[in-house]
C-alpha cells in the first residue's frame, strides 16, 4: 500500500510539475532577478569600489567578505607589480600609522615597526621603485593643511595614493569638548577643497575613525568615547561629501574599517588600536581598491570594470541574434500557415473538417530553435560571470558547509530508489547513478571551497579518476563488443563532449584547456579509439573464435601502458608534442602547457585500468563465470564473501590514507597508482551482492545523465569568477541564494543537454558523404576561429 501511495503521489506531482514547467519557472526567476539587479544598480550605483570601502561581513573569524564582490589576497610579487614607480602617502595619527605598517608588510613582510611613534616614517623598495611614506599629523589642523597644500602645487610631485584621517588626538587633548568638535569642523572644511583638488589626479581616501573598547582605555584616554567618535565621523562625512556643489565628491570615504573594528576591537590590547589581523584586512582592502583595476585578478571582482568584448564575442553575439530573429520569423510564418490549415466548422453538419496537411517539424526549425535557446542561455552565462550584473562572493570552507549537504543528498538518493532493468555489472542505470552522486559530491566540494581541506581534496581526486575509469570501461566495451570503428560514432562522441565547451570558449573568452576535464576525456577517448582501431583490429567476435586474439589485445594494452609511462616521465617530450600549432591553441593555459601536463599526469593510469577491467569482465562474462541473475551473488558464496571482505578493507584503508594525507604534492604523486584500489573496491561492493546490483537510485541517475553539463555549467552560472567565487543572485540570504541559483543552474544544464542531443542528430548525419562535407565545414570553422584567436592574442600584447 505504501509503495502504491508513493507511486500515485509521484504521478500526481509530475502531472502538475514537470521538467518543462521547472524550466519555465527558472526563466521567470532569471528575468525577475535580472530586473531587480538592474534596478538596484541604477538606484545604488554600479561602483563595486563603494561596496568594498563601505560594507561587508566576516566569514568565520578573520575572513572579510565585501558586499557583492570578491576581494583578492595579494602576494608580494603582485603588490610590487601593481605599485611599481608609485608613491603612496599615509597622513594622520597612530591608527593611520598602524595601517601604514600593515600596507608596507604586503610589499615587504620583513619590515619592522621600529620607527619613532611621533615622527615621519619612510619606506622604499628599490627593486620595484615603490615609495610609501607615513607623515605624522595627529590632528586636522594648519600643519596637516600645509602638508596637503604643498601637494596641490603643480611643481610638486604628488603621491599617487593619499590615505588620511585623524580625530582621537583632538578628543584627547581637548578633553572631548564641544569647542574642539567645532574647530575640527572648521579645519576639515578648509582642507576639503584641497583634498578634492588632489583627488582629480590622485586616489584620495579619508579614513573614518574606528570605535574604541571603552573598558580597556587607559585613564588619559577615557574621554575618547564611541559617542564622540561618531560625532567626528558625521562631521567628516557631511563636509567632505558636500565639498563639491554640482557633482559627487572624488574623495573616497574609507568607512569599512569601522565595521571591521566593531567585530574585533575586543581583541585590542589598549582599547584604542586594532589587532594586527584587522589592520591587515584594511590594508588588503586598500590594495584591492587600487590594484584590481590594474592587474585584473580573476578572484578580485571588486573595483574591476567589465572586460571589453572581443571580436570573436561580437561575432558570436551577431550569430545568436540572427538565429533568434530567424527563428521568430520562421515561427510567425509557420503559425500563419497553421491557422490557414486549421479545421473549419461545417455549417450544415456542425462538424469540423479534418486538416489533410500535417507538416512535420523540419531540421531547419529544430536547428534555429536550438540555437535560439542556446543564445538566450549564453546571454545568461555572460550576465552571470562577465557583465557584472549579478554579485559575486568569496568561498569560505567549514566542515558543516560540506558534510551537511553531502548527508542531505545521500538521504534523497537512498529514498528515491527503483529496480534496475538489467542486473549486469555496471549496467546503464548503475553507471548513471555513479556519475550522478559523484557529480553532486564534486559540486558541493567546489561551492563549499573544500579544496583547502586536504583529506576532502584527496577523496575528490578519486571521484575524478572514477569518471575517467568509466570512460575507459564504457568506450572500450562499446568498441570491443560492437566493433564499430566508423567515423560517425567518433564524431557523435566528440560533438557531445565538446560542443558546450567550444561555445563557452567563444562566448566567455576562455581557452579550451580552462575546462580541463573535457580535454582530458576527449584525448583519452581518442587514445582508446586509436588503440583498438589500429591494425590489427581485435574485437570480441574475432577473439571468441580464437583465444590467441586475447593475447594480441593484451599486447596492444601493454604498448599503450609503455607509451603512457614514457609521456608521464618525459615532460619535455610531452610539452613538445602539445606545443605544436594548432594543438598549442587547445592545450595552452597562460602561455604554456604545464597545467595540461599536470592534469593529464595526475590520472594517467586510470583510463588504462578501466580498459583492462572491461576486458577482464567481458572475458569472464563470455565464459559464464559470473552469475548476473536478479538477486544472485556475482560469484559463489565463499568467493563473494572473500572479495567483499577484501574490498571493504581496501576501501577503508585507502580512505584512512587519504584522510591522513599531509602533503598534497606527495599524495598527488601516489594517487595515479593507488586510486584504482578505491575504484575497484567500490565496484565490487556495489555489484557482488545480487540485491545491491538489482536496485539503483533514480535521483542520482537523473543527475548522472546530465553530469557533463553540470560539471561545465558550474564554472559560470553557479560558481562565479571562473569557479573562484560564488554567484549571488539573492544578496543577504546565503541559504535562499544557493537554493535559487542551484534550481536555475540544474534547469539550464538539463536544457543544454537536450539542445546538444538535438544538434548532434542534425549536424552529425549517418550518411558518410554528408558527414564528410559537414566535417570539412567544421574544420574550416575551427581554422577561422584559430586565426581570429591568434589575431586577438597579438592585439592584446
Amino acid at each position: 500500500m505504501a509503495a502504491l501511495a508513493y507511486n500515485l503521489g509521484k504521478r500526481e506531482i509530475n502531472h502538475y510539475f514537470s521538467v518543462r514547467s521547472a524550466k519555465v519557472l527558472a526563466l521567470v526567476a532569471v528575468l525577475l532577478l535580472a530586473a531587480c539587479h538592474l534596478a538596484s544598480r541604477r538606484y545604488r550605483g554600479n561602483d563595486s569600489c563603494e561596496y568594498l570601502l563601505s560594507s561587508g561581513r566576516f566569514l568565520g573569524e578573520k575572513v572579510w567578505q565585501p558586499h557583492s564582490c570578491m576581494m583578492h589576497k595579494y602576494k608580494i610579487s603582485e603588490a610590487k607589480n601593481c605599485l611599481v614607480d608609485k608613491h603612496i602617502a599615509f597622513i594622520g595619527d597612530s591608527r593611520i600609522r598602524q595601517l601604514f605598517y600593515s600596507f608596507v608588510k604586503i610589499i615587504n613582510p620583513q619590515f619592522k615597526e621600529e620607527g619613532n611613534k611621533h615622527e615621519n616614517i619612510p619606506f622604499e623598495d628599490k627593486t620595484a621603485s615603490v615609495k610609501v611614506d607615513f607623515l605624522w599629523h595627529p590632528e586636522v589642523n594648519g600643519s596637516m593643511k600645509q602638508c596637503i597644500k604643498v601637494w596641490t602645487e603643480d611643481s610638486i610631485a604628488k603621491p599617487h595614493v593619499i590615505v588620511a584621517g585623524a580625530a582621537t588626538w583632538s578628543i584627547k587633548i581637548h578633553n572631548g569638548s564641544s569647542e574642539a568638535l567645532s574647530q575640527y569642523k572648521m579645519n576639515i572644511t578648509s582642507i576639503a577643497p584641497l583634498l578634492e583638488k588632489l583627488a582629480k589626479t590622485s586616489d584620495v581616501y579619508w579614513v573614518l575613525q574606528d570605535p574604541v573598547y571603552e573598558d580597556l582605555l587607559s585613564e588619559n584616554r577615557k574621554m575618547i568615547t564611541n559617542e564622540k567618535i561618531d560625532a567626528y565621523n558625521e562631521a567628516a562625512v557631511s563636509i567632505l561629501n558636500s565639498s563639491t556643489r554640482n557633482s559627487k565628491s572624488n574623495v573616497k570615504m574609507f568607512s569599512v574599517s569601522k565595521l571591521i573594528a566593531q567585530e574585533t576591537i575586543m581583541e585590542s590590547l589598549d582599547g584604542l588600536h586594532l589587532p594586527e589581523s584587522s589592520r591587515e584586512t584594511s590594508a588588503m582592502i586598500l590594495m584591492n581598491v587600487y590594484c584590481n583595476k590594474i592587474l585584473k585578478p580573476v578572484d578580485g571582482s571588486c573595483c574591476q570594470p567589465r572586460p571589453p568584448l572581443t571580436l570573436i564575442q561580437k561575432l558570436a553575439a551577431c550569430f545568436f541574434t540572427s538565429c533568434i530573429i530567424g527563428y521568430l520569423i520562421f515561427y510567425i510564418i509557420h503559425r500563419n500557415a497553421h491557422r490557414k490549415n486549421k479545421p473549419c466548422t461545417d455549417l450544415e453538419s456542425g462538424e469540423e473538417k479534418k486538416n489533410i496537411i500535417n507538416t512535420p517539424v523540419s531540421s531547419l526549425e529544430i536547428l534555429l530553435q536550438s540555437f535560439c535557446k542556446l543564445g538566450l542561455i549564453m546571454a545568461y552565462f555572460y550576465m552571470c560571470d562577465r557583465a557584472n550584473l549579478f554579485m559575486k562572493e568569496n568561498k569560505f570552507y567549514t566542515h558543516s558547509s560540506f558534510f551537511i549537504p553531502i548527508i542531505y543528498i545521500l538521504v534523497l538518493g537512498v529514498f528515491y530508489n527503483e529496480n534496475t532493468k538489467e542486473t549486469k555489472v555496471l549496467n546503464r542505470e548503475q553507471t548513471d547513478e555513479w556519475k550522478g552522486w559523484m557529480q553532486l559530491v564534486i559540486l558541493i566540494y567546489h561551492i563549499s571551497g573544500a579544496s583547502t581541506f586536504l583529506p576532502v581534496y584527496m577523496h575528490i581526486r578519486v571521484l575524478v579518476a572514477a569518471y575517467l575509469f568509466q570512460t575507459g570501461y564504457g568506450h572500450f566495451s562499446y568498441f570491443w563488443i560492437k566493433g564499430d570503428f566508423g567515423i560517425h560514432r567518433v564524431c557523435q562522441v566528440l560533438f557531445r563532449l565538446n560542443f558546450l565547451v567550444v561555445v563557452l570558449c567563444i562566448v566567455m573568452d576562455r581557452p579550451y584547456q580552462f575546462y580541463y576535464f573535457v580535454p582530458l576525456v576527449t584525448v583519452w577517448f581518442m587514445v582508446i579509439y586509436v588503440t583498438l582501431a589500429l591494425w590489427p583490429q581485435i574485437i570480441q567476435k574475432k577473439a571468441n573464435g580464437n583465444c590467441f586474439w586475447h593475447f594480441g589485445l593484451l599486447l596492444k594494452l601493454g604498448f599503450l601502458l609503455l607509451f603512457i609511462c614514457f609521456l608521464a616521465y618525459s615532460q619535455g617530450a610531452f610539452e613538445k608534442i602539445f606545443s605544436l600549432w594548432p594543438l598549442s591553441k587547445c592545450f595552452e593555459l597562460k602561455g604554456n602547457v604545464y597545467e595540461w601536463w599536470f592534469r593529464w599526469r595526475l590520472d594517467r593510469y586510470v583510463v588504462f585500468h578501466g580498459m583492462l577491467f572491461a576486458f577482464i569482465y567481458l572475458a569472464l562474462q563470455k565464459r559464464q563465470i559470473l552469475s548476473e541473475g536478479k538477486g544472485e551473488p556475482l560469484f559463489s558464496n565463499k568467493i563473494s564473501n572473500f572479495l567483499l571482505f577484501i574490498s571493504v578493507v581496501s576501501f577503508l584503508t585507502y580512505s584512512i590514507w587519504a584522510s591522513s594525507c599531509k602533503n598534497k604534492a606527495e599524495c598527488n604523486e601516489l594517487h595515479p597508482s593507488v586510486s584504482v584500489v578505491q575504484i575497484l573496491a567500490f565496484i565490487l561492493i556495489r555489484n557482488i551482492p545480487g540485491y545491491a546490483r538489482s536496485v539503483y537510485s533514480s535521483f542520482f541517475a537523473w543527475f548522472g545523465k546530465i553530469s557533463l553539463e553540470l560539471f561545465i555549467c558550474q564554472y559560470h552560472i553557479w560558481l562565479a569568477a571562473d569557479t573562484r567565487g560564488i554567484l549571488v543572485l539573492i544578496p543577504g540570504n546565503p541559504m535562499l541564494n544557493i537554493i535559487v541559483s542551484t534550481f536555475i543552474f540544474v534547469c539550464v544544464a538539463h536544457e543544454i543537454s537536450q539542445i546538444t542531443n538535438d544538434l548532434a542528430q542534425i549536424i552529425i548525419p549517418k550518411d558518410n558523404s554528408s558527414l564528410l562535407k559537414r566535417l570539412a565545414c567544421i574544420a574550416a570553422f575551427f581554422c577561422g576561429l584559430l586565426i581570429l584567436s591568434s589575431i586577438q592574442d597579438k592585439s592584446k600584447h
